[in-house]
């Protein structure tokens, strides 16, 4: 399934991308859950695959408001340096551990938003990234175990001001909308190995990033591991896996995102995320 949050006429609703548009899971279960977060907490993705299959669809793309495929996570978490080609590229020694950070809730931006460089700034880089929703309270999972605890995978834009970065990653990741999220979750059950797929990132349709998921530095079930025995991993934590090379920081002359460009990342199996480019 591709699942989405949305907006139509001034109410936030659950529901499935297909051919012809948007599946309104939200009527079609009489609201039984207020988000997709608490239909992955209630472990009722089943349920939904139920409603689903065969259903044509209610609305059309043009006719609501795509929201980030998590609007409200109770943990936005990021994964730094995770590809050997990136860490090259921006002169940093290869980690050891998973380097890690969070993001905001008020950071995120839906498939089709603005993705809004800072006044303050105008370092403002592209990372395009693979993004896990987790699908069940965990702590303590082990590598072997880590794949079962996924709902689902996104795409992320991970917006980063490079210059305040320098000196916090904090606040380079932090700055208000440059966090896109979306524009669905695919979950798990359709993509039986998140180290197979391809990313592409591209800044007004040239091909700024183009890597394999393979080629992470810690793949997916070792951050999950990692991640679950510092803390407790909740239903609808986003934990974003990190970035290839071709950055803009990594440019002579760096590649700063400006008003009026076009940012895309498509990753294999899950769809293409795209967002606009406006100044603060």
């Amino acid at each position: 399934m591709r699942l989405v949050s949305f907006r139509h006429a001034g109410a936030d609703k659950i529901g499935a991308a297909v051919d012809g548009g948007i599946v309104d899971l939200s009527a079609r279960t009489n609201g039984r859950w207020q988000s997709l977060r608490a239909v992955i907490a209630a472990k009722a993705l089943d349920e939904l695959r139920v409603v689903t299959k065969d259903a044509a669809a209610d609305l059309a793309l043009e006719d609501i408001e795509l929201l980030p495929v998590i609007p409200d996570p109770g943990k936005i978490l990021c994964i730094g340096l995770n590809y050997a080609s990136h860490v090259g590229e921006v002169g940093r020694q290869m980690p050891t551990v998973p380097s890690v950070f969070s993001r905001l809730h008020n950071t995120l931006v839906p498939h089709g938003g603005d993705i809004v460089r800072p006044r303050a700034s105008i370092d403002f880089d592209y990372e395009g990234e693979l993004a896990i929703v987790i699908g069940e309270r965990c702590r303590h999972v082990s590598r072997a175990g880590a794949l079962s605890v996924i709902a689902g995978y996104t795409c992320f834009i991970d917006g980063s001001v490079r210059d305040f970065q320098k000196h916090s990653v904090f606040a380079g990741k932090n700055f208000p909308a440059t966090g896109p999220l979306g524009p669905w979750m695919v979950t798990s059950d359709v993509i039986a190995d998140p180290q197979r797929l391809e990313l592409t990132t591209r800044l007004n349709g040239a091909v700024v990033q183009h890597d394999t998921t393979d080629h992470m530095i810690f793949d997916v079930a070792t951050i999950i591991e990692y991640l679950s025995t510092v803390t407790w991993l909740e239903p609808g934590d986003v934990i974003a896996t990190g970035t290839p090379d071709g950055v803009g920081a990594g440019r002579k002359p760096p590649l700063w995102m400006k008003d009026g460009d076009r940012l895309e990342v498509e990753i294999s199996g899950i769809g293409t995320l795209g967002v606009n480019v406006v100044d603060e």
